[in-house]
């Protein structure tokens, strides 16, 4: 994955599943991207609240779509909602550098040593690491930091690989399709694997 420039911009998105799979389906069938964003500013398709909510509806999650190479699309159609799930988070992964960075630095590193949870104050720790780091994270509130972390619990949590706890998340391991495997190892995606699974 090419590092990208840190960003606070997943305060304001969310999982979006559904549509994930909608835009897929669209593509499967067919449809092409520029069709998609028409249906939906004008027909509404992601059923957003505004129109301005579309627009960045399909703005983010068609990125998310457009980073993965097209062999996702067929894997995706072929999986259980499970395997969609996390497809759907590795193109998060793959399109937000700092997410990206929690789930290698905090959940991989809770799978290799085993534990069950990540807890409030590991996200707390990442993200001041992270400005440590950064100097466009050195300059986010602590409001700002507070709603990236509600942000990676809420995706791990839609994922399907953690549930919520009382001061965190409990982890629940993941088990990639045999597919979905080989597909993330033929497109040199084998990061995502690791931080996934727990691998060195």
């Amino acid at each position: 994955m090419v590092q990208k420039e840190y960003s606070a911009g997943a305060v304001k998105h969310s999982f979006w599943f559904l549509e994930f799979r909608k835009i897929i389906a669209l593509l499967l069938d067919g449809t092409d991207m520029e069709r998609i964003r028409q249906m939906s500013a004008g027909e509404n398709i992601f059923s957003a609240p505004t129109a301005e909510r579309a627009k960045q509806i399909f703005m983010t999650v068609s990125s998310r779509v457009r980073s993965l190479d097209e062999r996702f699309y067929r894997v995706f159609a072929e999986s259980d909602v499970a395997t969609q799930k996390i497809i759907a988070l590795i193109s998060v992964m793959n399109t937000d550098a700092l997410f990206f960075d929690f789930m290698y630095e905090v959940y991989r590193e809770k799978l290799m040593l085993g534990s069950g949870a990540i807890s409030d104050s590991d996200i707390r720790v990442f993200f001041k690491n992270k400005q440590v780091q950064s100097e466009r994270a050195a300059g986010w509130q602590d409001c700002t930091l507070k709603r990236l972390g509600a942000c990676c619990k809420t995706f791990l949590t839609e994922a399907g690989i953690a549930s919520r706890g009382k001061a965190g998340v409990t982890i629940v391991k993941p088990v990639p399709d045999a597919l979905l495997e080989q597909c993330l190892i033929d497109n040199g995606m084998e990061q995502f694997l690791h931080a996934l699974t727990g691998v060195r």
